[in-house]
């Protein structure tokens, strides 16, 4: 587990279509973009600390 952890070539393919994407936008959409994305970020480490709670029987 000592070698970095690297994207796969349909991961790498995302990122650039992603990217892509990114430049396209307004600096307005692009911060909103960033907020919606962060909540997301937020709600699935919930959902995952919800999941592991239940899996351990710790609800």
């Amino acid at each position: 587990m000592n070698e970095p952890m690297q994207l796969t070539l349909e991961q790498e393919f995302n990122l650039r279509s992603f990217q892509t994407q990114v430049e396209k936008m307004s600096r307005e959409q692009a911060q909103e973009f960033l907020v919606k994305l962060y909540e997301q970020m937020m709600l699935r480490e919930t959902m995952y600390q919800q999941f592991i709670k239940h899996e351990w029987g710790l609800d």
